[in-house]
């Protein structure tokens, strides 16, 4: 079975060294995974038994299509009404315990690896009804319409379903999990997952107009962030703006993955910030 990192909360001990890898620049961000305590989780409206990590929000002059949580949900818990933006999409990707997701009267269970896409307006419910906490993540964004083409529909499946699909020239060594057809134009965002093998990298400096959010769901790596190399590992996330230069090396020992969101299949927004 895979393995997902996933917070537990906490804090760190009175004797804890006060150094980290925490930092937020002009062009990126990383929220280690040491700074998911207890004191930095919000609750929302609507939910039981749920607390959540927010580690991504619009921003204006950084990172402005998405959002992104770390949820945590006890069990017992859940929502009749998750989602109060009716043009808000979703992706949830659970990594710990089971779910039932209620999408337009059709319950769908979605374990370890389960991935499902909500479109605007859908009409959605999420409940926790096993024994142990279960933990996802929720990604948001406010879905851009394009002239002639139509909305894309809800759907549910689980990364154990999908075979990665190597990059090109690489052997393999990076490969890219892809839940939605990339040439797919009704979507305007993708959510994957990247996996590294030990020795695989990025091996030219990324610089382009999608934004990004890459949570680390395995392993460790050195990331290339702008003008810096970063020590990464699991349960850590990255958070780039738009150009931000950015490039990878899994040195091992183990592969180095991560869930990745992207801003894709729009052009580019003039005089202003998409929904203002």
């Amino acid at each position: 079975m895979t393995d997902y990192y996933a917070p537990l909360g906490g804090l760190p001990p009175q004797t804890a060294l006060h150094t980290g890898r925490a930092v937020f620049t002009e062009s990126y961000a990383v929220i280690p995974r040491g700074v998911f305590s207890d004191i930095v989780t919000s609750l929302l409206p609507g939910w039981a038994g749920m607390r959540c990590w927010i580690i991504a929000r619009p921003m204006t002059g950084f990172s402005e299509t998405f959002s992104q949580y770390v949820v945590e949900l006890r069990a017992g818990g859940g929502s009749e009404q998750p989602e109060t933006d009716p043009e808000a999409q979703a992706v949830l990707f659970v990594t710990h315990g089971s779910l039932t997701l209620v999408v337009d009267g059709a319950r769908h269970s979605l374990t370890s690896g389960g991935y499902a896409y909500l479109p605007p307006s859908s009409d959605w419910k999420l409940y926790n009804e096993g024994e142990e906490t279960a933990r996802f993540h929720w990604v948001r964004k406010r879905y851009e319409p394009a002239p002639g083409v139509e909305r894309p529909a809800a759907f549910v499946t689980n990364e154990r379903d999908i075979p990665p699909t190597p990059m090109p020239d690489t052997g393999g060594a990076w490969a890219t999990t892809r839940f939605v057809d990339p040439s797919d134009l009704r979507h305007d965002m993708h959510v994957n997952i990247v996996t590294f093998q030990p020795g695989g990298l990025i091996p030219f400096e990324e610089t382009h107009v999608m934004e990004h959010g890459l949570y680390v769901l395995e392993g460790k790596a050195v990331y290339r962030l702008n003008r810096d190399w970063v020590e990464v590992e699991a349960g850590d996330f990255m958070w780039l703006r738009a150009y931000c230069p950015q490039a990878c090396y899994a040195g091992g020992p183990g592969r180095f993955r991560y869930l990745l969101y992207k801003d894709v299949n729009r052009h580019a927004r003039l005089g202003g910030v998409f929904g203002r």
